[in-house]
């Protein structure tokens, strides 16, 4: 047996999925932490995550934009830095080449640092906005990391405050990625969700609106309100390794 599979457990869990991706005419899928923290994001709600010991409240919050923008760019600072040179997983790679195929429709993701994108899929919907992406607060031009880095103006209105395309704490999430992946949700027959704690909300909300089967792929065991059909517990990304050697069988 390839080493690709951690115990019978996944791999038949893995086989039941290929099965259910091969007989869906609508699959989608919804992307948490867990499936980037394989190229080395860190998991802020994993037990050595960075949010056990930097309370998110206080720093990726709107109301520290506004009253003290140094603490709120010394975090995002911290955080783009160390996005340098972070690359997609084969996992991601695996999703760009199965919705080529035909196999998926779409990926809603929580994640931010834009890997799925950068991997080749063309039907993301980043439901917490992509950090790479720098914009003026004030009237919302668009503007370079290297602008934000240097902590300098709005080159189109002056402002001071450049930020993270990111959705903060008190904010909203983007109408239109919240509207398109509420669609396919609602719509699929098959939808798969990978490496999320499914404790935000209203992200963790969406799971319960498909009316198709649902599969968990997580690193750990979750309790959650709502029952899955099947339950994957693995790393994404060997987890999609393994499926996609099933899916060419």
């Amino acid at each position: 047996m390839s080493s690709v599979f951690n115990g019978e457990r996944m791999k038949d869990g893995v086989i039941k999925l290929a099965s259910l991706i091969k007989k869906s005419k609508d699959t989608v899928i919804l992307t948490g932490a867990g499936m980037d923290t394989e190229s080395n994001i860190p998991d802020f709600r994993s037990e050595k995550g960075w949010w056990r010991s930097i309370d998110p409240r206080t720093v990726a919050n709107i109301d520290t934009f506004y009253e003290n923008y140094s603490l709120f760019h010394e975090f995002y600072d911290m955080r783009l830095r160390l996005l340098v040179g972070i690359q997609p997983h084969k996992g991601h790679y695996i999703l760009s080449d199965l919705e080529k195929k035909g196999m998926i429709r779409s990926i809603a993701t929580q994640n931010v640092a834009g890997l799925h994108v950068m991997a080749g899929s063309q039907n993301v919907y980043e439901l917490h906005g992509n950090i790479r992406k720098i914009r003026c607060n004030n009237c919302n031009h668009e503007a370079s990391l290297e602008r934000f880095l240097a902590v300098e103006t709005c080159g189109s209105c002056g402002d001071k405050g450049l930020r993270p395309s990111v959705i903060l704490f008190g904010e909203t999430l983007p109408p239109k990625a919240w509207d398109s992946a509420l669609r396919d949700i609602q719509k699929c027959d098959l939808l798969i969700v990978i490496g999320t704690s499914l404790e935000v909300y209203p992200v963790n909300h969406l799971p319960m609106l498909t009316k198709g089967k649902k599969v968990f792929i997580n690193n750990e065991e979750r309790s959650t309100d709502y029952a899955f059909d099947l339950t994957i517990i693995g790393k994404a990304k060997e987890v999609l390794e393994a499926l996609n050697h099933y899916l060419l069988l």
